[in-house]
């Protein structure tokens, strides 16, 4: 039994650089259909909300960091059409597949815009984001790296940001790593999968991460399908 009281550090096979196009394919429509239907999508939209309050002026760009596929952004713009708010959405993930597929995906979504950066080198042009976000990023860093991009998204948000990740927990490993082997046709998905639930979070070192980066107006909201929200705005 794997041991679920401190986060796994194993490279998940998505990080490497030499898995083909079709299979990343596989694996990004995959995510898509996971998020879909297990309940991804909405906490996005969940945190993405928070920041819809105010006058609309106020979100009109939204970044999405190791945006993967684009499917949230696509449920994003899905949310914006319905509610007649315009939003400027850009997604910026470092694997160039990724962003290939991203263009493919999201080719009805007029005006929306993928770069393909270590989002830590994009550059905005002098024109913050309203609110970055990221979904199922931030376990592929180690600590030191969160805390590192923690600092980023509040430096470079105009609002603030949210991050949609997993909770460590092994009611959600031995789920997910049955739903893979019963269902997925991705190799890269029953091994990232379970993985990535092992990679994941417990409140208490989210708490930990977000006080080393010196972030205090948060909040952590556990969601269905074990996820967590973490919704940060900008003093």
């Amino acid at each position: 039994m794997p041991d679920f009281s401190t986060r796994s550090y194993d490279k998940e096979l998505l990080d490497r650089d030499d898995i083909p196009f079709k299979d990343i394919k596989r694996n990004m429509q995959e995510l898509e259909y996971i998020n879909t239907n297990l309940g991804g999508h909405k906490i996005t939209l969940d945190g993405f909300k928070k920041f819809c309050t105010g006058s609309k002026e106020n979100f009109l760009s939204v970044c999405e960091i190791g945006c993967g596929g684009g499917d949230n952004l696509k449920a994003i713009d899905k949310w914006c059409k319905k509610n007649k708010i315009t939003a400027n959405l850009m997604g910026i993930d470092i694997n160039k597949d990724c962003i290939d597929y991203a263009k493919e995906n999201c080719e009805n979504i007029p005006g929306i815009k993928f770069i393909i950066s270590d989002y830590k080198l994009a550059s905005f042009q002098n024109k913050k984001p309203a609110v970055i976000f990221s979904s199922l990023f931030c376990h592929h860093l180690d600590n030191e790296q969160f805390i590192e991009m923690l600092r980023w998204c509040k430096q470079n948000s105009a609002t603030g940001f949210f991050i949609n990740d997993l909770h460590r927990h092994f009611l959600a490993y031995y789920s997910i790593k049955l739903l893979t082997v019963l269902f997925s046709k991705s190799y890269l998905v029953k091994n990232d999968a379970p993985l990535s639930v092992r990679r994941g979070f417990r409140r208490e070192e989210l708490i930990n991460l977000l006080d080393k980066a010196g972030i205090k107006n948060y909040t952590i909201s556990w969601k269905w399908a074990f996820r967590w929200l973490v919704l940060v705005k900008n003093e």
